[in-house]
Order: C-alpha cells, then sequence, then structure tokens
C-alpha cells in the first residue's frame, strides 16, 4: 500500500474525468494524500464520429487542480478532484498569403467540473486488495461559453459513477512493483450517453522513482439523445470513446513529498482531441 499511495495518477481525458490515486487501496485512518497539479492539452485536430482525424482551429484546455483523499477509516476513503482554474481558448485564424486577421481569437477562465468520490476497502489487507468507489461528477464548469458557446470547462452534466478496482503489490529483489485493474458504469444526464470505462496499470518503484504504464478507455452505450452536434473539437462531447495511453514518472524526496510528470496520448478515438495532454504536479502524504 505503500508504494502506491506515494504516487498519483490523472487519466489523459476524462479528464471530463476521472483522477484517482491508491488504486484499490484505501487511505489508513487519518491519513492524508494531497496533489496540485497542471493539465494541459492543445489541440489542432480531432477525431470524428468515424474515428478518423480530420484538422481543427487551434484549441487548448488548461486545468489547475488539487486532489485529495482521507482515510475515515482503514476501509472507507473520501476523495477530491477540484480544479479551481479552468481555462478553454481557441486561437485566432490568420491568412496564411495576406497574414490579415480571418477570426479573432476567444478563451474563457471558470471553475472545472469536480469529482466527489467515497472508495470502500472490500478486500484489504490481502496479496490481492479489490476496492469500490462512488463518484459524483458536480457540473461546476462552463458548458456553453465563449462568443459562439463552444467553449467549454465542462459538460453541464450531473454524472454518477460506480467503478471497481483490483490491485496486488510485491517485492521483487530491490524494486516494488505493482499493478490495478479497473472498470466502472457512468450514469450521464441531460440526454448523454452512459459510460463503460476501463483501464489497467502497472508500476514499479526504484529507490525514490516510481514509473507507471496506464492504459484507459471510454466506451459509449450511445443511449443519449441524438440532438447534440457530432464534433470532436472539445472534452465534453456526447458519446466521446477513446483508447489511451499514458506514462507517468514520480520522484519522491522523502516519504511524503514528490513530484510527478505524465504524458497521454490515444490510440484511438471518437468526438475527441487526437493531440497529446501533459500533466506535472507535487504532491504530499501527512
Amino acid at each position: 500500500m505503500k508504494i502506491f499511495k506515494i504516487t498519483f495518477a490523472i487519466a489523459l481525458a476524462l479528464f471530463s474525468t476521472e483522477a484517482s490515486a491508491g488504486g484499490g487501496w484505501p487511505q489508513p485512518r487519518g491519513d492524508i494524500f494531497l496533489k496540485l497539479s497542471q493539465w494541459w492539452v492543445v489541440s489542432d485536430q480531432h477525431y470524428t464520429n468515424t474515428g478518423m482525424i480530420d484538422p481543427n482551429l487551434t484549441r487548448g484546455t488548461y486545468n489547475t487542480s488539487i486532489y485529495a483523499e482521507y482515510g475515515f477509516t482503514d476501509r472507507l476513503t473520501g476523495i477530491l478532484y477540484f480544479p479551481f482554474f479552468s481555462r478553454a481558448t481557441l486561437n485566432e485564424l490568420v491568412s496564411g498569403t495576406t497574414g490579415q486577421l480571418i477570426a479573432e481569437g476567444d478563451a474563457i477562465n471558470s471553475l472545472g467540473d469536480t469529482d466527489l468520490s467515497i472508495k470502500y476497502g472490500l478486500i484489504t489487507n490481502k496479496p490481492i486488495v479489490v476496492s469500490a468507489t462512488l463518484t459524483l461528477g458536480i457540473p461546476l464548469g462552463n458548458d456553453n461559453g465563449g462568443r459562439d458557446g463552444s467553449l467549454q470547462t465542462g459538460d453541464g452534466e450531473f454524472n454518477q459513477m460506480i467503478s471497481i478496482d483490483v490491485s496486488k503489490a510485491f517485492k521483487m529483489g530491490e524494486f516494488d512493483p505493482f499493478f490495478s485493474l479497473k472498470a466502472g458504469i457512468n450514469n450521464r444526464t441531460n440526454d448523454y450517453s452512459d459510460e463503460f470505462r476501463y483501464g489497467a496499470e502497472a508500476g514499479i518503484t526504484i529507490g525514490k522513482v516510481t514509473l507507471i504504464a496506464r492504459l484507459f478507455g471510454v466506451k459509449s452505450f450511445d443511449n443519449g439523445a441524438d440532438n447534440f452536434i457530432a464534433i470532436g473539437t472539445s472534452l465534453f462531447a456526447n458519446n466521446t470513446e477513446y483508447t489511451s495511453f499514458s506514462p507517468e514518472i514520480a520522484f519522491n524526496f522523502t516519504k511524503a513529498f514528490g513530484i510527478s510528470a505524465s504524458y497521454g496520448t490515444a490510440f484511438s478515438g471518437q468526438l475527441i482531441f487526437a493531440n497529446p495532454s501533459y500533466s506535472v504536479g507535487a504532491f504530499l502524504k501527512l
């Protein structure tokens, strides 16, 4: 459990999304895990509703967030993901031949959609641990910003997700490898389609360095309204799907403090940005 608690993972885009640390391990009673992070993506192309990649005017999304875990008991952990500053941008369009401004840029700043979660350890203190998590997605972001309403820092819907994590950590000489599997059902409102989310990650701690490789996916049930504009120039489109890979590195200066950096890219997608995302952060264990 010690291995994974000193690392932190922000998964690529659902960011819409899901931030999580701890895998199947709940926090011990009274322990606190905190992380301040910056996540961003700048995209000039997107996956269409057929999975093809099309160009678009360059858009950016930037989130500065706090992630926190608190162990109410040895089995019950409260989790907060709060993007307290979220920015969405649209670059200006300039003629490549005349240099004249064709379309002005635009930007909005606001809070971002926030996640409140309760994790319960179903199987703890065993070689393989299992936990269940209930996540409530609070729509604090702006889902209709900018001059044309296309800039978003949230999707405007209240969602509820139930997920299961299965994890194992062990010793291998001087190394500390671990792995986790995740699966969940995300119930969405406001005519958005529900989703199946799944993921797997593996990592190893070597001295003060932790390396993580993460796969994550979202599959839409396509059971929402059909009156959404089917474009992928947003992180908050309906019927978004993707399979992503995100490596991460964390360096622990002490047992209580460290920094991390990650990179995310998608193998395939539907109605979502097609450029890589980046994240850096600092974490603290109390």
